[in-house]
């Protein structure tokens, strides 16, 4: 019997969250698209990595937020995947650092990839997804937990929170769900750097554990988990943000 496969968009898919989010996807029967902006060989390497695995997957470049850029994926993708189910928007990037020592270069980038990205992604996700379909946003639990240092990436999210809202109240009528899934810290690469150059890292990661309710630094699995619930069953959840934190923004 042939596989029938659901086609799932993942931006910023070549490495941490999104790359595990995409894994999950592909092993669940979705044919997935691997966003990446910079680095081909990481994006690649998850491509091949799905299809060991008997899975379906491509790797298409783009930057998030170039509309023109956005508009060729997501046509590239109804050429060779046909009709898209699903858009997972993971891209971001993340500075570390006090407002008052933030150049206005620094917050352009974060405002431009988070947020300006995220509008140019979900406006073609709104346009392209099908009746019945799912767009995700990644989020984060700092719009809860507003630690120092995180103005400008904490901004950038709460926006993309708006944003998700009022898009599930503008594409409810054609049964498409929109929702964002905000995790707290997660064992990524990304949070490994941050504790190797904090000089201090065990005991940064010490303080992340004892801040959460569950006693424990979330996965990427946790998350892709969440996820998937939400691209598959979970059909009457629309417009919300679901932390998932283990309890590190309660």
């Amino acid at each position: 019997m042939t596989k029938i496969y659901k086609t799932a968009i993942v931006t910023g898919a070549s490495r941490g969250i999104g790359k595990t989010i995409a894994e999950r996807l592909a092993a669940s029967g979705f044919q997935v698209v691997i966003n990446f902006h910079h680095n081909q060989q990481k994006a690649n390497e998850v491509v091949q990595g799905i299809m060991n695995a008997d899975g379906k997957a491509i790797t298409l470049q783009a930057d998030v937020a170039d509309e023109e850029a956005m508009l060729e994926l997501f046509k590239e993708t109804e050429r060779i995947f046909g009709e898209i189910d699903l858009v997972v928007h993971a891209a971001g990037v993340l500075p570390v650092k006090p407002l008052i020592d933030l150049s206005l270069k620094e917050i352009d980038q974060v405002l431009r990839t988070n947020l300006r990205g995220t509008f140019v992604v979900n406006q073609q996700a709104a346009r392209k997804v099908v009746s019945n379909g799912t767009i995700i946003n990644i989020s984060s639990a700092i719009t809860n937990n507003l630690a120092p240092g995180y103005s400008a990436y904490a901004a950038s999210k709460a926006g993309l929170e708006a944003l998700t809202k009022v898009l599930a109240r503008e594409l409810g009528a054609k049964n498409i769900t929109v929702n964002a899934v905000a995790p707290g810290p997660t064992e990524t690469e990304m949070l490994a750097n941050d504790l190797h150059n904090s000089g201090n890292g065990a005991q940064m990661r010490q303080a992340i554990i004892d801040m959460t309710a569950l006693g424990r630094i979330g996965t990427p699995d946790d998350i892709a988990a969440v996820v998937l619930a939400l691209a598959t069953n979970l059909r009457w959840i629309t417009g919300q943000v679901i932390h998932t934190s283990g309890g590190i923004a309660i």
